[in-house]
């Protein structure tokens, strides 16, 4: 079993550091995300010689390697997960379990109401006024339900 050492101390363990090493599994996957778009953009601009499309597979591969860089980095620095080592046991990984809302109806209604007031700009104002009113319910309904509980 690996010894962790408390936090904010330097490891010096080589099973601790052999860990430290290994790159978090969201890290992996966006780096690979970026590392694919790269080479679809390679390919593409050496078939097509088309500028916008190049760029649009550049700026993808940013996407990726934006947050697959951060969290590589931020895994280098923290002590390794649970989920990230071979020999946790499954009650390290479970931390505390909050209390979760019940089902509503509300964030439907609200995310309708959003869609009808962005539908005003091309049809009028008249949805406007009925995407509003939808929005406002909306979140009256939620503040009440949050309040309360349950279902309004």
């Amino acid at each position: 079993m690996t010894s962790v050492p408390p936090e904010g101390t330097i490891p010096e363990d080589k099973a601790f550091t052999r860990h430290r090493r290994a790159w978090i599994v969201e890290a992996r996957f966006l780096v690979g995300v970026a590392v694919f778009f790269a080479a679809v953009c390679a390919m593409y601009w050496f078939g097509s010689y088309e500028k916008a499309g190049s760029v649009l597979l550049i700026f993808t591969a940013f996407l990726g390697l934006l947050p697959g860089g951060y969290l590589l980095w931020w895994s280098r620095r923290m002590r390794p997960r649970a989920e990230d080592r071979d020999d946790a046991a499954l009650t390290e990984g479970s931390g505390d379990v909050g209390a979760f809302p019940d089902s509503s109806i509300w964030p439907f209604v609200f995310g309708i109401g959003a869609g009808i007031s962005a539908s005003a700009f091309v049809f009028g104002a008249w949805l406007g006024v009925l995407g509003g009113s939808m929005l406002i319910s909306a979140i009256i309904g939620v503040v009440v339900e949050s309040r309360r509980g349950g279902a309004v």
